[in-house]
């Protein structure tokens, strides 16, 4: 994923622009925090 790209949601996130309720907003960043969590733990032991 690209920097920007996140930069955008976590902006979306925390703007009060029109677009996705606060719902739809909370649930975007964190699944987004989610995934990044879930691929260091699976990742963290493929080393071993």
């Amino acid at each position: 994923m690209h920097i920007g790209a996140i930069h955008d949601m976590t902006t979306l996130a925390v703007s009060n622009s029109p677009g996705p309720g606060p719902v739809m907003r909370t649930v975007l960043v964190v699944s987004v925090v989610g995934v990044a969590l879930m691929a260091w733990f699976l990742l963290r032991g493929y080393g071993k």
